[in-house]
């Protein structure tokens, strides 16, 4: 405990915690902290002013971020006949049709992601109590639900973010890993923030931005400054 406790202390080292930190400044500071043992993910945390009980504040959507994630997304596919075809032919890890809604109703899910074609709705809609909570439910809003399962799989694979807001009003996501360069970072970070940004729900009313922070898997939390995000993107 001592030792995690010195790295976290030597982490926070020069931080100001006061202070909005212009997103160039802050990438550079979490890099620079960045050192546990394993490829650390930046992850981005945006208070926004909505209260997603009401429908029409709800704020969800998906972004392609321009250098991907970093990590190995498992995609699953819900599919028949050529459709299957094309996902497998896309580099989808799982596909399936009935036999894969019984395993997933078993409680077997090794995907990170799912999509499904319109027709095999019926099905998937079983899963709702299953893939809901973990936020893995296919949904055409964020192109999950799709013809198209091609263009979906190579989506999820690239580097696709699917966002949606918490009952705070909180939207995150992780943008990146440690170990891009700083342009990639603040390239993917900017992206997101536009997605978050063009989402902006017709019931939201006032300030929708109101605040965002950065951090590292291990590293300390950075109060961004809201126009270094808001210009850029």
């Amino acid at each position: 405990m001592a030792k995690i406790a010195k790295r976290v202390a030597k982490s926070r080292e020069g931080i100001d915690r006061n202070k909005a930190y212009g997103l160039d400044e802050a990438v550079k500071m979490l890099k620079e902290r960045a050192t546990a043992k394993f490829d650390e993910t930046f992850e981005i945390a945006m208070n926004l002013g909505v209260d997603p009980r009401h429908a029409d504040q709800m704020v969800r959507g998906v972004v392609n971020l321009p250098n991907g994630t970093g990590r190995t997304v498992r995609v699953a596919v819900f599919a028949k006949g050529d459709k299957a075809d094309e996902a497998r032919a896309a580099g989808a890890d799982i596909v399936g049709a009935e036999d894969l809604v019984e395993t997933v109703q078993k409680g077997t899910i090794e995907f990170d992601r799912c999509i499904a074609t319109p027709d095999m709705m019926p099905l998937v809609g079983r899963l709702g109590k299953v893939l809901g909570p973990r936020g893995m439910m296919p949904n055409p809003k964020v192109g999950t639900v799709t013809a198209d399962v091609a263009a979906a799989v190579k989506a999820s694979k690239g580097g696709a973010v699917e966002f949606r807001v918490e009952k705070a009003g909180i939207v995150h996501a992780g943008v990146g890993k440690a170990s891009f360069d700083a342009k990639a970072i603040e390239e993917n970070i900017r992206a997101f923030a536009d997605a978050v940004t063009k989402a902006k729900p017709a019931g939201a009313k006032g300030n929708y931005l109101k605040k965002a922070s950065l951090s590292t898997t291990m590293g300390p939390g950075l109060r961004l400054d809201l126009s270094s995000l808001t210009a850029a993107s």
